[in-house]
């Protein structure tokens, strides 16, 4: 199961190269829309938020009732933070619905990135994301009512900002601040107890590596973290096939564990 990143969709390319390698190697593959993307802006009267966790647990619990699981669910960027979360808020039950969680170039810690944002060289996917929720807001001003200060979309100049003055009070946060240190999976990692892969290259213009070094980030040892040098955010290029390194890491990782399950005789 993989969930994109923000204002990315199921249609998003790492998206589409990872589905296309797993598929290869035999796995069925759910790429889900995060609430509001991927032409689903309406089908709901909300906004969605880093932390919202809510739906990932829903079409888990909807494949439970199938029997399709567990699964290994798998978020690149925003959906990182939220794979990680849900993983962290499962805690000892979440072996039911989870084989395994893997995260990639994920903004552990919400409010270092959202500063990181605010960096002249970061300025392009500022202006990227800002002119991507502000145009998603716009188009949902009816649905979305008073209590979503759309209005302040064109007032603000950062996603910071955004998050302060619409996203956050939108969910009941008392601004970004609180909603940063209330949904950022980092606080949730050592709750996590399935296999967790986090992938988060040195050189990500986004994610600040320094959040990666810290105690919380390396003590559990369910936790296997690789950092390249390079990648940038969510770029690891290849010189062979498949065409991203990190759809076959990813791949690799999960055949792991199922062999290691087998070897167990789970």
């Amino acid at each position: 199961m993989l969930v994109h990143g923000l204002e990315g969709s199921s249609r998003s390319g790492y998206m589409v190269s990872l589905a296309a390698t797993l598929l290869t190697h035999g796995f069925t593959v759910h790429r889900m829309n995060i609430r509001t993307c991927g032409g689903t802006e309406f089908q709901c009267r909300t906004l969605y938020h880093a932390g919202l966790t809510t739906d990932l647990f829903a079409y888990l619990a909807y494949l439970d009732r199938e029997r399709r699981t567990p699964v290994y669910l798998v978020g690149f960027s925003l959906g990182g933070n939220m794979a990680l979360k849900l993983a962290g808020e499962l805690g000892p039950d979440a072996g039911r619905l989870l084989a395994g969680v893997a995260a990639v170039c994920t903004p552990l810690d919400l409010k270092a990135c959202s500063l990181r944002l605010n960096a002249r060289a970061n300025y392009l996917y500022q202006w990227w994301f800002l002119r991507s929720m502000r145009t998603r807001l716009k188009r949902r001003a009816a649905i979305l009512g008073p209590n979503v200060a759309v209005g302040d979309a064109d007032i603000v100049k950062s996603v910071y900002e955004l998050d302060d003055r619409i996203t956050g009070p939108a969910f009941g946060f008392h601004g970004a601040d609180h909603y940063y240190e209330t949904q950022s999976a980092l606080g949730f990692l050592d709750a996590i107890r399935v296999p967790t892969l986090l992938i988060q290259s040195q050189d990500d213009p986004l994610v600040p590596f320094e959040v990666c070094t810290r105690p919380v980030v390396r003590a559990n040892r369910r936790i296997r973290l690789l950092t390249p040098e390079a990648g940038g955010h969510i770029g690891f290029l290849s010189r062979s096939l498949p065409r991203f390194w990190v759809d076959g890491v990813i791949c690799r990782w999960i055949q792991d564990q199922r062999n290691e399950m087998g070897s167990a005789g789970v």
